[in-house]
């Protein structure tokens, strides 16, 4: 079924047009329809399957003249990442739409700003549940006129602990709005939920299609976090492709990724949708011509556009749809020629959504060590004696030679120092990542960890997910910045990088956890002074790192350690 074939308006059908969307995959073919028509919906759907296309172009078509000025649908989403992922989708949905605004609000980003925004007129807000639930209670967000309220992932919300806010959050809204949820999984958790909140809900149930990739080699590499285009440089210079597309999930990492490898010395270029027409054209002329070696690129800026002969494709980013990843590496290893993909992951959770993309696609990804600076070195080593081996010395060479021997310098000192010249300039700006190792829950990692302490334990039902998924949406960090969590009856400590300590205390000054309001601070080692505060008077600024983490759409979020029932069980009891 096309999209064309909806009773859509013209604005949205043109926007959907040029996004390059023709025919609906099931869930959307399924949803749509009836989120138009306003019923209740349950959409049974795994990642990948288009499901904020399923609900953002409802959302976009329901917006009227009169929502201008109120808060009309409000979405709920486990992550930063996902808020604003959504919004950015939605955005782009309602770009010849007039009167349609939206906002993102999550954890670690400036609540001045948001507050801004919404008081500027969002009638679609996409936001983490404990950031609304900041925002309501400010009053800076106000549930009165809401008559639809989505839950996107909903089962990651309430594995991370959002059940309580999820739930308040549904009673303060009007009884007669629509209430949708997706969700990969349909807990009892899940069914309680849509028995409570949803009226006469139609369940859409949905399985992952079977896809093949065939020709394209597939490997994966493990970083550490924050230092992927670390890596990327590295598997440049270790592989050295002729052509290679790279992609990220948006247009800021795209120009910032860019102008990185830029500085390093590649031949790069970026393309992203907000870039005019011409200099889209240039920068496609110059990957064609081999002017520029590497073509960084987002996933809709990519789409239609024809090259052939591209060597490598590049995963910075996982994509936001399984079926991009098909999309991304099908760039290589066109017209019978074989080709190869890179991965770059970081965390645990990118590894189960790069397992989920396996599984999609039926194609084996392979883990690969990543080079070093050495490894790299070596191979310089070994291609300079292939090149040196197989060319013609000249009479003008033997000339040069002479020279430098009637100086002192024989032919061996010469070929030595530019042997050293040459693999100094390809090597030198390379970076070492043997050093830069991921936390580990806080053991054998080589990053200096110290612990914080929440006055929350055992006796509040709390559990390990629920910490770190407050602290991921609190912060902006990672599951895996995080390292070991300790449960006791009346307190908790969690092991933290030691640069970020007190950026985490400042960012979790008003968080809550499982509906408890929580007090966070450096832990220091005895039950008399955990509670110990900064030095009075001291309030250092975290405006730059708050604006690195807010901004930071690559960062994988999701909770490394969620325990099983069984685990939680022994806990409590």
């Amino acid at each position: 079924m096309h999209f064309n074939e909806l009773n859509l308006s013209q604005e949205l059908l043109r926007a959907v047009d040029e996004l390059g969307y023709t025919e609906m995959t099931e869930i959307q073919q399924q949803s749509i329809p009836l989120l138009l028509e306003g019923r209740d919906v349950v959409g049974r759907s795994n990642t990948g399957t288009g499901k904020t296309a399923a609900f953002g172009i409802p959302a976009v078509e329901s917006i009227t003249e009169a929502d201008r000025k109120s808060t009309v649908i409000l979405i709920l989403c486990p992550t930063r990442e996902l808020a604003m992922q959504a919004n950015e989708e939605i955005r782009k949905f309602a770009k010849f739409k007039e009167g349609v605004k939206s906002s993102a609000i999550y954890g670690g980003a400036s609540m001045e700003k948001q507050i801004h925004e919404l008081k500027r007129g969002a009638n679609i807000v996409i936001g983490t549940p404990g950031r609304v639930m900041d925002h309501i209670r400010r009053r800076t967000l106000k549930l009165d006129n809401i008559r639809t309220v989505i839950l996107d992932e909903a089962d990651e919300m309430l594995n991370m602990g959002f059940r309580e806010d999820i739930e308040s959050i549904l009673a303060d809204v009007p009884e007669d709005r629509q209430t949708v949820l997706f969700s990969a999984t349909m807990p009892k958790e899940i069914m309680a939920i849509t028995e409570k909140y949803q009226t006469d809900p139609v369940h859409i149930k949905i399985k992952t299609a079977q896809k093949t990739v065939e020709l394209i080699e597939q490997f994966y590499f493990e970083v550490a976090m924050g230092r992927k285009t670390d890596a990327l440089k590295l598997l440049l210079a270790a592989y050295r492709p002729a052509s290679a597309m790279v992609f990220c999930n948006t247009k800021v990492m795209v120009d910032q990724l860019t102008e990185e490898l830029v500085k390093s010395g590649f031949r790069a270029a970026g393309l992203h949708g907000d870039m005019k027409q011409i200099q889209r054209t240039q920068v496609m002329n110059s990957f064609k011509n081999k002017a520029a070696e590497i073509l960084v690129a987002t996933d809709v800026a990519a789409r239609g556009i024809d090259v052939s002969g591209v060597d490598a494709v590049f995963n910075y980013d996982l994509p936001q749809d399984n079926e991009y990843y098909i999309h991304r590496i099908g760039r290589t290893g066109r017209a019978g020629r074989t080709g190869t993909a890179y991965t770059l992951i970081s965390g645990r959770k990118q590894l189960y959504d790069l397992r989920a993309i396996e599984k999609y696609t039926h194609a084996e990804i392979r883990e690969m060590p990543l080079p070093g600076k050495s490894d790299i070195i070596a191979m310089k080593k070994e291609s300079l004696t292939s090149e040196i081996s197989e060319a013609q010395a000249g009479h003008n060479a033997y000339d040069i030679l002479d020279r430098l021997a009637a100086q002192g310098i024989d032919y061996r000192e010469a070929a030595a120092r530019l042997i050293e010249k040459q693999l100094k300039s390809e090597t030198d700006a390379l970076p070492d990542l043997e050093s830069a190792r991921p936390l580990k829950k806080g053991r054998n990692s080589g990053a200096k960890t110290v612990k914080i302490v929440i006055n929350v334990g055992r006796n509040r039902r709390i559990a390990p997910n629920f910490i770190l998924g407050a602290l991921v949406d609190a912060t902006g960090m990672t599951g895996r910045d995080f390292g070991k969590i300790d449960i006791f009856d009346e307190h908790t400590t969690v092991e933290v990088p030691e640069a970020e300590s007190e950026y985490i205390i400042d960012s979790t000054d008003s968080m809550k956890i499982n509906g408890n309001k929580v007090e966070v601070k450096l832990y220091k080692g005895s039950d008399s002074d955990r509670f110990k505060s900064r030095r009075s008077g001291e309030k250092p600024r975290f405006d730059r790192k708050k604006k690195a983490y807010g901004n930071k759409k690559r960062a994988e979020i999701f909770s490394d350690y969620i325990p099983d029932r069984k685990k939680r069980m022994k806990k409590r009891h």
